[in-house]
């Protein structure tokens, strides 16, 4: 059955509240487990702290407890905004927007720790970047993104480019950390890489999205609602053709489709609501030409 518009409304509603809560996740990991470590995200967050920090050491401007770079992120994020709502959806640029914004007021409200939560430099950074890494591929999860570089990685995703989010994001980080490296102390550019690292491959990890897998779906009985379904609630393509068992030497048909890793579990109900007795097969990490449509 179809999806009504009111249906479809509190979805979105529901992964826009979900979104806001991985943003949330994201900055108190941030607030309180990165940065009083003195280390520095990547993308423009990266960019922010940087600044913050010419800021404070250069000029002498003491903001406190109050992390002004959450304030820089959200004035570089402008054209951002804005090179968005010219080459994607008007939906996605609303989410883009709630989120960016949610996350600049969240990191310059959340209260930065004078002395670090915990007493180990590593663990603060590897439980940091877990807790990052786990609120952003939330909010992507969700069809949202708090902009900068993700915006540059979902361009070369809806590109249909090999690449994931959090492997743009470690190629631009790994410029910043260069840089890092010229005016710190190598200490912190070390561990700011290992965070890094940590919080690209757990958003990955979480935003499945853009994982492609290939189904194979073997079954006698109830072809054409598996096709159905697939069509209405996956909005997927579906090609089949006729096989014979090699033992029973039955006749059944075999159906072939892509979709994202996100998809799976959907599909996975579809099949057996509809035919508990089909034989599946999964296959990650399918390389895809052609028109296949990458949902964020």
């Amino acid at each position: 059955m179809k999806m009504s518009f009111d249906d479809l409304q509190k979805n979105e509603v529901y992964r826009i509240i979900m979104g806001i809560a991985g943003v949330a996740i994201y900055c108190f990991g941030m607030n309180f487990f990165i940065v009083p470590l003195g280390l520095y995200s990547g993308g423009f967050l990266g960019i922010s702290q940087l600044i913050r920090t010419f800021l404070v050491s250069s000029l002498g401007i003491n903001f406190g407890n109050i992390d002004f770079s959450g304030i820089l992120y959200y004035a570089l994020n402008i054209p951002i905004i804005y090179l968005a709502y010219k080459i994607m959806p008007k939906l996605f640029v609303l989410k883009l927007f709630i989120a960016s914004s949610v996350m600049s007021l969240l990191l310059a409200i959340f209260a930065v720790p004078s002395q670090p939560i915990l007493d180990e430099t590593l663990t603060n950074c590897i439980i940091g970047a877990i807790i990052c890494g786990f609120g952003a591929g939330t909010y992507l999860m969700c069809g949202c993104s708090a902009g900068g570089s993700e915006i540059v990685g979902i361009y070369f995703i809806k590109k249909n480019y090999n690449v994931s989010i959090g492997q743009i994001n470690m190629g631009i980080n790994l410029c910043i950390y260069i840089m890092c490296l010229l005016f710190f102390d190598i200490q912190i550019v070390v561990y700011s890489i290992i965070y890094s690292v940590i919080s690209a491959l757990v958003t990955d990890k979480i935003h499945t999205q853009t994982i492609n897998v290939e189904a194979i779906i073997i079954s006698k009985k109830n072809n054409d609602i598996i096709e159905k379904e697939i069509f209405d609630k996956l909005k997927r393509g579906v090609t089949y053709w006729e096989a014979y068992g090699g033992y029973t030497n039955e006749k059944s048909y075999v159906m072939y489709t892509i979709l994202s890793k996100y998809e799976v579990p959907t599909l996975r109900r579809i099949v057996h609501n509809a035919n508990p007795q089909a034989f599946t097969v999964f296959k990650e990490g399918a390389h895809v030409k052609g028109n296949f449509i990458k949902r964020l």
